[in-house]
């Protein structure tokens, strides 16, 4: 800690500590983080190298686009414009599903419905073939 002269009382040689932060170490250690990480980031970045292997594989399919179920709060069930009974979601929707049962399905029940009323129709896009079933939800405000 530095000491500097209080001038001006009785004692003329009384010492009072000054109170300042010497920041120099801090900016030695700031300088040093930065070359540091201006020397690691192109290694991050860059990764490391491989020399991969050729293969005959077709390249992979676009991902569809999900099929969107809603069931409403009247207990109706749409796809799309098309409206039918909670019964009727079988058969509608198997040769959809024959066609491409890896097609993702996402069902919108309004909140009104019971957990019974949502679970009866999840249970119909299972037995109509589609294995990737999600609900939909609100996020909250």
């Amino acid at each position: 800690m530095a000491m500097t002269p209080t001038g001006g009382g009785p004692e003329e040689d009384a010492l009072a500590p000054l109170s300042e932060i010497n920041v120099t170490p801090f900016v030695d250690v700031m300088l040093v983080l930065l070359i540091v990480f201006m020397v690691a980031a192109p290694m991050m970045v860059a990764g490391v190298p491989v020399n991969l292997p050729r293969t005959d594989a077709p390249r992979l399919a676009e991902p569809r686009e999900p099929l969107v179920v809603t069931l409403t709060a009247d207990g109706v069930v749409r796809v799309g414009e098309q409206a039918m009974g909670a019964g009727e979601v079988v058969s509608t929707l198997a040769p959809l599903a024959a066609e491409a049962p890896d097609r993702p399905v996402l069902l919108r029940a309004d909140r009104s419905l019971s957990y019974g009323e949502a679970m009866t129709v999840l249970g119909a896009l299972s037995r109509a073939g589609f294995s990737r079933v999600s609900l939909l939800a609100e996020m909250p405000r």
